[in-house]
């Protein structure tokens, strides 16, 4: 039997399908969000102790499952949003891509398949935390703060803040204050990197009706506001030095990464208004990024090689 052209074109559009519905299924997940929320994770589990590798690929596999969920069940809420925002409308469900209610399915399975992995192969408080993570991030910031108010960044980001505990109790089984700092740090890091991003796409938060900071208090307000959670922020990470937990490598290093991103807030307060605004902005937005991830990494490094 002769496979001809029009069979090989209809196989190669099979695969272009199924390819497309892989790739989009991966981008519910949001993954390049989520390597830094594992970051944060894998540190905070070496700062507890020194787990077995079976233990990290475990929290690793159930981490990004938990988050990847978590993100789908946000795009199923927030696709009447996504829709208007050039950033996001060529997601899966805008795009009509992905029914809506495969999304959520999607999302809620891999939640589910995280909680019983972490339970089963970590412990019971490990699933719990990311558990908390997971419903704090889709029902208290996607489905109540974001759209009503703009501390939505702020209360919904205690969220975001969770993996750190997640990785720590998974080598120690509970919680003492060395952990809670690390959970601190992410949570006062969130306004700023996120006040950075919602200043650049702050026409974009406009158009979609979300209630921004800079949309609400004014551009130099939250600027202001800025300034305070990362001068908070910088002292939490520098307090893990003080109680004994890290050494002088850590702060070194704490100290030296803060150094170009408080220069950039505070270059921002003296230029707002002005042309190199949006400069100054995307350069919070991205390093930021970079800052945390540093940081988290001087943690670990600090107690397994400098120690």
């Amino acid at each position: 039997m002769s496979t001809g052209p029009n069979m090989n074109a209809e196989a190669a559009l099979d695969g272009a399908r199924s390819h497309s519905l892989a790739a989009d299924l991966i981008a519910l997940t949001k993954p390049r969000i989520i390597s830094l929320l594992l970051l944060t994770t894998i540190a905070a589990m070496y700062v507890a102790g020194t787990p077995s590798v079976w233990l990290v690929v475990t929290v690793l596999v159930g981490g990004y499952l938990m988050a990847g969920g978590a993100h789908a069940v946000n795009m199923y809420l927030d696709q009447d949003i996504d829709a208007h925002m050039p950033r996001t409308k060529l997601r899966p469900i805008p795009s009509g891509r992905m029914a809506p209610r495969a999304v959520l399915a999607f999302g809620i399975l891999l939640a589910t398949t995280a909680t019983f992995l972490l339970a089963r192969y970590a412990n019971v408080l490990t699933a719990a935390l990311a558990l908390i993570g997971f419903y704090g991030y889709v029902f208290l910031y996607t489905h109540w703060l974001k759209r009503r108010t703009p501390q939505n960044i702020v209360i919904g980001g205690a969220a975001g803040a969770i993996p750190p505990l997640v990785g720590y109790a998974a080598v120690t089984g509970s919680l003492d204050l060395t952990a809670w700092t690390l959970f601190l740090i992410v949570f006062y890091w969130t306004p700023p990197h996120f006040w950075a991003l919602a200043l650049l796409k702050k026409k974009d938060y406009g158009a979609a009706g979300v209630p921004m900071a800079p949309l609400i208090w004014g551009e130099r307000h939250t600027q202001d506001q800025m300034l305070w959670y990362l001068g908070i922020m910088v002292a939490l990470s520098v307090l893990p030095f003080c109680t004994g937990a890290f050494g002088i490598f850590y702060l070194v290093s704490a100290l030296v990464v803060a150094a170009p991103l408080a220069y950039g807030v505070i270059r921002l307060r003296l230029t707002s208004g002005s042309g190199e605004s949006t400069r100054i902005e995307r350069f919070v937005f991205m390093y930021s990024l970079l800052y945390l991830a540093l940081l988290y990494v001087a943690m670990a490094v600090d107690l397994h090689v400098f120690r």
